[in-house]
């Protein structure tokens, strides 16, 4: 019998890295073993990597290392998913076309396999295991934040190459309206939209959504949010055949704002799945990517990787 029953999941960000231990076998994040330090995405390789094995050694320390079967990572883009090395060159530019196994392995304290997977990818893993799409069979992810993230999972398993899909489960870049899906829900949408229409600048979404109690303007842009994400996501929903919506992201705090007009506009093209926000959190991607040693789990998403090269 297999005992290597626990995974490291680590969720790497711009800023900082975020890991816990996750024990597979019970389906759970393990208390007290979540890890986070910051990171200088503009630092060079040595100190990145030692920025993330600060983080990964605490974690290991509080579990039992022989029962740790690797490392799984959610990794933002461009990235090697399948070999493990980066390819973004807007950020992280001094581990580009580096072997991060390889690189990384001497700072651990014990020597573990590791894994990756696209970060939008790992929240949606986690949520179809352990989340708002758990029971479900074709679960639809996306997160609303700083950028527009999607992932299309089938059984429980990431589906980035096949008809019913958009190429490699990414909705962000594809036409909308006048630009592209990434412009019109992220944050960016929200600012500019506000200070073109009230003449006057907001941080972000969430002070507009703060605003939008007295606001009329602020208001009516989450509506039309809404509306939007509809008519763009709708079709998508009806070719893979979904049966729930997860949505992870700061601007899903403001779902009671945008999500009344969203669900209307879906039901009007003959939509009527539900749509969740996110249960997991932050903790998503983190129990996503750590699921990527669960034994037979890896062969699925492997072989989807693959097609992808």
């Amino acid at each position: 019998m297999n005992n290597k029953t626990i995974a490291i999941g680590a969720d790497v960000g711009g800023s900082h890295i975020t890991c816990a231990a996750i024990d597979m076998a019970a389906g759970r994040l393990l208390p007290g073993t979540q890890k986070r330090a910051s990171v200088d995405n503009n630092a060079d390789a040595a100190t990145i990597f030692g920025q993330w094995a600060l983080a990964l050694n605490g974690a290991i320390a509080e579990v039992d290392s022989s029962r740790i079967a690797g490392i799984g990572f959610a990794m933002p883009g461009p990235f090697d998913y399948v070999r493990g090395i980066s390819k973004m060159q807007h950020k992280f530019v001094g581990i580009y076309d580096i072997d991060i196994p390889g690189a990384l392995g001497g700072q651990l304290s014990i020597p573990l396999p590791m894994r990756f997977l696209n970060d939008a990818t790992s929240f949606a893993v986690g949520e179809a295991w352990l989340g708002q799409g758990r029971g479900f069979g074709r679960v639809v992810a996306i997160t609303l934040g700083t950028g527009f993230g999607s992932a299309f999972i089938g059984q429980g398993a990431p589906v980035v190459a096949r008809e019913d899909v958009p190429d490699q489960g990414c909705l962000w870049h594809l036409p909308f309206d006048k630009g592209i899906a990434d412009e019109y829900f992220s944050t960016r949408w929200f600012v500019n939209e506000y200070e073109k229409a009230a003449g006057k600048k907001l941080p972000n979404a969430k002070a507009i959504a703060d605003a939008s109690a007295t606001d009329e303007i602020a208001a009516g842009l989450f509506v039309q949010f809404g509306r939007n994400l509809a008519a763009f996501l709708g079709p998508w929903l009806q070719r893979f055949r979904a049966d729930v919506v997860v949505m992870g992201g700061n601007i899903t705090g403001a779902y009671p704002l945008f999500g009344p007009a969203y669900e209307q506009a879906l039901s009007e093209q003959g939509l009527h799945l539900p749509s969740r926000t996110s249960s997991l959190g932050e903790d998503a991607a983190m129990i996503g990517c750590a699921r990527l040693f669960e034994e037979g789990f890896w062969e699925k998403v492997e072989m989807e990787l693959r097609r992808m090269l």
